[in-house]
């Protein structure tokens, strides 16, 4: 019979790794079981020369082993002298295939036939092995791989990178380092921003599209592999692009069956869920402990305190505490009751919907890029109207949300276990209603980028955050009086959908019923009169639609098509008359509705005899605007060109209210008939700019501005993002004589932006360029400038959702 071991830990990444060297320094007999003919398949299988990060930067090291940031090669050469020097019992080509037994005396069956037995293991496998594969037409093609070893073999290629975290970014860096290989590298990332990754990471990418070394398209997805071509899903529809080879780093899941075999249960049925664990990473199988990557938890250092911990804890030591507990106790400070960490983790986990499916250590690696709070009774979280994408979780009281702005004390309750904020994360607008603490709260935070890395990455949070923000967006849209209960049947039955740029989700003489609830993005509304397409409205997120034919049985009457990319909430036609048919007030108001559309189609009939006329120039001129970004902005500045006389009055006033230089150029920009669209910023539901901006330097103000700080340090992010080219990058200029002073002496320049040869002439050249753009001149009394600049009044600044409208049509014909 074998020895029997105190553990056998699998797997000799840097868990496994630590976890050994823990034990050997411990004394305790151990093996350390590594499948292939080396350690740390995990870093072996990085690409050659990659530099690998000691992240985060505030959580401190617990291990027997040295780990720094440095190059591959670097760490795993430290990692074998001290694997030798520490004397960590390794057993090489010892791949584990079944697992047997109880706590106390396990065995483990070896693929070569040996078998090893133990009282406690250690699960460190990771998740590598199971590669998330590519799912659109073409996927079995052999221009798809999904690991890159050695980015220097590749010479003269088009290659895309699928993916958006850490692999995906540090394979595009690899494949871009050296100019002399002459590749061209692109990366996608179906999302606006890299959430998932490490920071410092997405900083080296940054500074790679800055130099033109990559190419970054975001919002952006394969739609099918072609031989030699890659077609493209964007946020402005397909495209295709040449391409000779596909790198996919999509992410892996945890090899279920080989784990679910040893009798180990895990957080869900999901794909990518991992398995239910213990404070002391023991799971529902007793003496078998999971760490690392299979525990949801993949960043190196914490995996390697986790090695450390998990021995410690095996050897008798049930006080020691995560090295993160620091961090965290300082975080859970400011909440009341002098409570340790395990106790607010427990009333965090516990409490909130959407982090029952975390694993500790995941919950753990959230509150680290979370805010807590805690709110007295009738303390306002936010208010109506304010601008804010982060999303908030009640873990202890209940919050009052203002339904009526005329009359605060009409409110509706979210209670514990909540959240609210999800409206604003997903749809990019303003908060919808003013909410203060009811009670006393306890609540979580989670900025834009967390939340979306806890959707990305937990199954079961973002169903959580689906199904409440879809059942929020029921309860909304036609005003109070429903209930939860009401809406129910209806939140279970609906759809998410995804439309690209143009895409069409309902069609003009269809007999479909559904109904769509815009969540992101924009719609526009189209009806065929003499067999061209009528531009008849325009269809902000929270707006729906498909209702007529829903209710009445009627054909589709008009085609409804994505404005930019967007996400819609399908709900079953039956479904939805169901409910109207239950709430007799409610059909009242979507038979008002109703009536205004059908109203808006009388009218546009009336007029298809003069299709000459303002009709179809409203169509065509509305049209042009969507296509020049109105689709996504909030807020935009036109001008007609039948009352403009090229005084400049405009972009003088904008240099002289901002230091001297112009936010707009009123000649850039696109014209159809008498509108024009100058280069100046549309102030977008989701920015563009704020995707990768270092210092967050790029904020939305109380009145939807979005602006930049001074602490803008002049990477030009924001301007390689922007797609509508009203981002500047220059330097401060120098101060100018004031007015007086050149109207009556001749000092200066003179009224409006000084030439670049004044600048250069008077200025510093040390000084560093900033970003520059329109910030609707926030905190100037009057309101920008350009407009009460002009003369004329050709200059406004328009909302997309008051200008395109039925309104606006019927003033432009009549």
């Amino acid at each position: 019979m074998s020895d029997l071991y105190k553990v056998a830990i699998v797997g000799s990444g840097p868990a496994g790794l630590s976890a050994a060297a823990r034990a050997a320094a411990l004394g305790m007999s151990h093996v350390l079981l590594e499948k292939t003919d080396h350690l740390s398949d995990t870093i072996y299988k990085y690409q050659k020369g990659k530099h690998v990060m000691a992240t985060p930067a505030n959580l401190v090291l617990r291990s027997d082993f040295d780990f720094a940031a440095g190059k591959r090669e670097t760490i795993l050469g430290i990692w074998d002298e001290q694997a030798a020097g520490q004397g960590v019992n390794v057993k090489l080509n010892a791949e584990v295939l079944e697992v047997t037994g109880e706590k106390g005396d396990f065995a483990l069956k070896l693929k070569s036939g040996e078998t090893v037995r133990a009282e406690a293991i250690v699960l460190a496998i990771g998740t590598q092995g199971n590669p998330n594969k590519l799912r659109c037409p073409g996927a079995d093609s052999p221009m798809i791989q999904y690991q890159l070893d050695d980015p220097g073999e590749y010479y003269d290629e088009h290659i895309t990178v699928v993916g958006s975290g850490d692999a995906g970014i540090e394979n595009a860096l690899g494949l871009a380092a050296d100019d002399a290989q002459r590749n061209v590298v692109t990366i996608l990332n179906r999302r606006d921003s890299f959430a998932r990754a490490k920071k410092d990471n997405v900083a080296l990418l940054e500074e790679a599209e800055r130099d033109g070394r990559i190419i970054v398209r975001r919002e952006t997805e394969p739609a099918e592999v072609k031989d030699g071509e890659l077609v493209l899903n964007t946020r402005d529809g397909q495209e295709t692009i040449r391409c000779d080879r596909i790198i996919a780093r999509t992410g892996s899941q945890p090899p279920r069956g080989f784990v679910e075999a040893m009798g180990i249960e895990f957080t869900g049925e999901d794909r990518g869920a991992f398995p239910k664990l213990s404070p002391v990473f023991e799971t529902t199988k007793p003496g078998i402990h999971v760490i690392g990557a299979l525990a949801g938890y993949p960043l190196i250092k914490h995996c390697m305190n986790q090695g450390y911990d998990v021995i410690e804890f095996l050897n008798g030591n049930t006080d020691l505490k995560p090295a993160d507990e620091p961090i965290l106790a300082e975080k859970f400070a400011a909440l009341p009751g002098d409570h340790d960490v395990d106790h607010w983790l427990e009333i965090y986990g516990k409490n909130v919907e959407i982090l029952a499916g975390l694993s500790p250590l995941q919950l753990r690696e959230l509150m680290l890029d979370s805010t807590c709070h805690y709110y007295e009774p009738g303390e306002v979280i936010f208010r109506r109207n304010e601008p804010g994408s982060s999303m908030f979780a009640i873990a202890q009281g209940s919050v009052a949300v203002e339904v009526n702005p005329n009359d605060p004390s009409v409110t509706v309750p979210i209670g514990e276990g909540e959240i609210f904020g999800e409206v604003g994360l997903i749809s990019g607008r303003r908060r919808g209603a003013t909410i203060r603490a009811a009670e006393p709260v306890v609540a979580l935070e989670l900025s834009r980028t967390a939340a979306l890395k806890l959707i990305a990455t937990s199954p079961d949070a973002a169903r959580a955050v689906t199904r409440i923000s879809i059942e929020r967006q029921l309860l909304q849209m036609f005003g109070s009086g429903l209930t939860k209960q009401d809406v129910a049947p209806l939140v279970e039955s609906a759809e998410v959908i995804e439309a690209r740029a143009g895409q069409v989700i309902i069609e003009e003489g269809a007999d479909d019923k559904d109904v769509f609830i815009i969540r992101r993005g924009s719609m526009i509304v189209e009806k065929e009169i003499g067999g061209r397409q009528v531009f008849l409205s325009y269809l902000p997120a929270g707006s729906y639609v498909g209702e007529m034919a829903a209710i009445d049985g009627s054909k589709r009457t008009a085609t409804v098509k994505a404005a930019i990319k967007a996400e819609v909430i399908r709900l079953p036609g039956e479904g939805f008359v169901k409910l109207l048919d239950e709430h007799p007030n409610l059909r009242d108001t979507a038979l008002k509705e109703m009536a205004k559309r059908r109203e808006i189609n009388a009218f546009i009939e009336s007029r298809k005899d003069d299709f000459e006329g303002a009709v179809d120039m409203y169509s065509e001129t509305a049209q042009f605007l969507v296509d020049q970004g109105l689709g996504e902005a909030t807020d935009v500045l036109l001008i007609d060109e039948t009352l403009c006389i090229g005084c400049d009055n405009c972009e003088k006033a904008c240099a002289d209210a901002h230091e001297g230089l112009s936010r707009l150029d009123r000649e850039a920009g696109r014209t159809y008939a008498h509108l024009h669209v100058p280069t100046s910023c549309r102030h977008c539901e989701h920015p563009h700019c704020m995707a990768d901006c270092p210092p967050n330097a790029i904020h939305r103000g109380p009145d939807g501005e979005v602006f930049i700080d001074e602490t803008c340090i002049g990477c030009g992010n924001c301007q390689r993002n922007c797609p509508y080219d009203v981002i500047r990058m220059d330097p401060k200029p120098p101060k100018k004589p004031s007015f007086l002073q050149w109207l009556l002496f001749g000092s200066g320049p003179g009224p409006g932006e000084a030439s670049y040869a004044w600048r250069k002439k008077h200025g510093d050249p040390e000084t560093p360029k900033q970003a520059i753009k329109c910030d609707m001149c926030s905190g100037i009394e009057g309101g920008p400038a350009c407009v009460r600049a002009c003369p004329t009044g050709a200059a406004i600044r328009v909302a997309p959702d008051k200008f395109l409208t039925y309104t606006k049509l019927t003033e432009d014909v009549e």
